[in-house]
């Protein structure tokens, strides 16, 4: 189970708690001041063990090839200085022990909504992302997540990989010119992107 607000940064929420909620057609804009650039952090859980076949999917936990590829991520984490203020995590146990072995900086939000959310509610709850939060990871599920990259980036390096497969430990990071509340497809740039795999065969 994940527990709730302990005091050091980490909340458990459920949908609907606060935020911001307007968005509308993108023509409208020129009357909104020009947005500072935000950047999404978005982290596929590492691999889940399948040892006990009766235990519920929420309840897995991170395999041994996941941990590795855990600690080679919080090192790849380090290394580029990637410091997201806010955290969106789903509640699922290898979501959670993903985000604590990859240990970003940040204020931890655990949310229910993220554990099966699919495409449109993942771009609804970055769109009541405060407008004064720079940069967010979420850590999640495909398909939900590789759907997420594709639809939001622009074409771009990488998308044909991420077309093909997001594989478990994936992380792309995007990056966009408009304020969270008018995040849609093709407004972000993709900037990043890095598997486990690619990161072991290079260290």
């Amino acid at each position: 189970m994940v527990p709730p607000s302990d005091g050091c940064g980490v909340k458990s929420m459920s949908p609907g708690d606060g935020g911001l909620t307007a968005h509308g057609d993108p023509r409208e804009r020129h009357n909104e001041p020009m947005s500072e650039t935000h950047r999404l952090y978005v982290l596929r859980h590492a691999k889940s063990s399948w040892d006990d076949p009766g235990e519920r999917d929420h309840d897995r936990a991170l395999a041994p090839r996941g941990r590795r590829a855990v600690k080679l991520l919080a090192r790849y984490v380090q290394d580029n200085q990637i410091e997201p203020e806010l955290i969106l995590c789903s509640t699922a146990r290898r979501a959670v022990e993903t985000l604590e072995g990859v240990d970003p900086p940040g204020e931890r939000v655990i949310e229910s909504l993220l554990y099966g959310a699919g495409y449109d509610q993942l771009v609804e709850r970055l769109r009541q992302v405060p407008e004064e939060r720079s940069s967010v990871m979420i850590v999640g599920h495909n398909p939900a997540l590789q759907v997420l990259v594709m639809r939001l980036a622009g074409p771009g390096e990488w998308l044909d990989d991420i077309r093909r497969k997001y594989p478990t430990g994936a992380l792309a990071t995007l990056e966009f010119a408009v304020p969270w509340s008018r995040i849609e497809a093709g407004t972000a740039h993709l900037t990043d992107y890095v598997r486990p795999k690619a990161l072991n065969t290079s260290s």
